[in-house]
């Protein structure tokens, strides 16, 4: 592995689907993620990696119920921090693709600790929470 262009590390959430390419294509266009790695087999999709452009990212493939590492579909809920407004991961931007695909739950609103949230739906059911809440200051 070669550490100097390797992320840190960090937690990447995982995830399968019944319609893989469409869950990506969903997850690019809408939400802003960006394809880094997608692996395909006979299966399907063996390996996603998508890349969150402020840090991060997931993981995916296609359903394998019978794998050691299953999760049904549309089991998954995660939050996503927002990027800068004109980033293409702004909270304005996510919220206006999810609007025209018809992904919207919860519309964006103000929350009462100060950040600017909504919660949209993937095509697999899975639903996510875009906000610009980056969470508290770590004691060090």
């Amino acid at each position: 592995m070669d550490t100097h262009t390797t992320p840190q590390a960090q937690v990447w959430p995982t995830l399968q689907a019944h319609d893989a390419p469409g869950l990506i294509d969903f997850l690019v266009d809408v939400v802003g993620f960006r394809r880094n790695t997608v692996m395909t087999s006979d299966e399907g999709v063996a390996h996603a990696q998508l890349d969150w452009p402020p840090g991060g990212g997931i993981m995916l493939g296609s359903f394998t119920p019978d794998r050691e590492w299953s999760r049904p579909p549309g089991t998954f809920g995660g939050y996503v921090v927002a990027g800068e407004p004109g980033s293409g991961t702004g909270i304005e931007e996510i919220a206006d693709r999810a609007e025209r695909a018809g992904a919207v739950v919860a519309p964006l609103h103000e929350t009462d600790y100060g950040s600017r949230e909504l919660v949209l739906a993937d095509p697999e059911g899975n639903l996510w929470s875009v906000g610009t809440y980056r969470g508290e200051p770590r004691d060090t």
